[in-house]
């Protein structure tokens, strides 16, 4: 873990950076306070094989994801005001414009949904999403083929967006 943390290092950086910009912009986690309490998260993580750069990149996706899941969870606590806008998805990847902590909480309960009805679907949503990567990289990770993360993306993509509308 020691090893391969000082190679992907930029790259999660370059992934928080671009979760963070998606957040609100009073946030108190910097890019950089996200990829180190993610890489405290893995060092517990001592039992686990690291396969390769994928399964590396896939397991701080999952970090990040209950970082910032608790980060808005301490701050629906202490909510100050409401009407928020709801959370959009667009494109290829999802721009959450304006995004707070309940459009985390929101996606994330969503995504517990999904994971109950497939859990590679959610999988493949917290990697790309959470964890930036690439349909060849989440391919790698699940050990799938591209094309069957593409299919899945896109059912599981649509699937969010419709809970998340309701």
């Amino acid at each position: 873990m020691q090893e391969i943390f000082p190679l992907v290092y930029d790259e999660l950086r370059r992934i928080a950076a671009r979760k963070l910009r998606e957040e609100r912009t009073s946030h108190t986690l910097s890019a950089t306070a996200l990829v180190h309490e993610a890489w405290l998260e893995l060092r517990k993580l001592n039992r686990i094989q690291w396969q390769n750069r994928s399964h590396y990149l896939a397991i701080a996706a999952q970090a990040m994801r209950r970082i910032l899941i608790d980060y808005a969870v301490g701050r629906n606590r202490q909510k100050r005001g409401g009407g928020q806008a709801p959370l959009h998805l667009d494109g290829d990847m999802w721009a959450v414009a304006e995004s707070r902590g309940e459009d985390l909480l929101a996606l994330d309960e969503a995504l517990v949904r999904l994971g109950r009805l497939s859990d590679r679907q959610a999988r493949i949503v917290e990697y790309r999403f959470y964890g930036g990567m690439t349909v060849e990289e989440t391919a790698d990770a699940l050990k799938v083929s591209p094309a069957t993360v593409k299919r899945e993306w896109a059912t599981a993509r649509a699937w969010l967006n419709r809970e998340l509308q309701s």
